[in-house]
């Protein structure tokens, strides 16, 4: 049924980004805006973020996932690597992430290049992961086709019954991927459309540059 939504409308006022309050280096502003999104009692998941790919069919994808550990390096999530997105990655590691927490009226664009993490670190979380999560890393084939939700249990309780009182090992299948920033935008709502756009883009020396976008 159609529905007009022309008259959606939302003021933002709440803040400004300015050149003259924005570090060199622009995972200190991340730091900044995730501690404030995540010190907000306003805002659930803080670390959920958007990751689009580019899928064999040529089509971009997009899917929220969750945020694990950010560094200087980069920012890091795990998934199944046979996942459709796993696979996306594998043949194109272009990817982009988005984070957008609507009651700050902050956004952040980054586009970066996704590598796989070194088996021992995608261990390491996996072992602090519980149990459920474990066994449903072994009984979710992400992303294939499957007859029914019994089909899905089924497989769950199978994966119980094998692993029942041992230890349950990280699948090989599954693990985390790096995703380091060649370019990071910070989009904050202002009055009439006038929002603040902040890009950072690495510069070969691996600097980066600042410049601000028109909104």
């Amino acid at each position: 049924m159609p529905k007009d939504l022309s008259n959606y409308r939302k003021s933002y006022e709440k803040q400004e980004l300015l050149e003259s309050n924005c570090p060199e280096n622009p995972m200190e502003l991340f730091q900044t805006w995730f501690r404030n999104a995540d010190e907000s009692d306003a805002v659930e998941e803080t670390n959920a973020m958007t990751v689009a790919t580019i899928g064999k069919d040529g089509f971009p994808k997009s899917r929220v996932v969750l945020l694990k550990k950010f560094t200087w390096e980069g920012f890091i999530f795990y998934t199944n690597y046979t996942s459709e997105k796993g696979k996306a990655i594998a043949d194109n590691n272009n990817i982009c992430l988005s984070f957008f927490w609507p009651v700050l009226e902050q956004q952040i664009i980054i586009k970066g290049k996704a590598e796989k993490q070194a088996e021992n670190l995608s261990d390491g979380y996996f072992e602090s992961r519980p149990d459920g999560s474990k066994l449903g890393a072994w009984a979710s084939n992400q992303s294939n086709v499957v007859a029914s939700r019994d089909e899905l249990d089924a497989t769950l309780k199978n994966f119980e019954k094998k692993f029942e009182n041992n230890e349950i090992p990280r699948p090989k299948h599954w693990g985390g991927y790096l995703v380091k920033p060649i370019s990071i935008e910070f989009w904050q709502g202002r009055p009439n459309r006038m929002h603040d756009r902040i890009r950072y883009s690495l510069q070969k020396d691996f600097s980066w540059k600042l410049e601000r976008l028109a909104p």
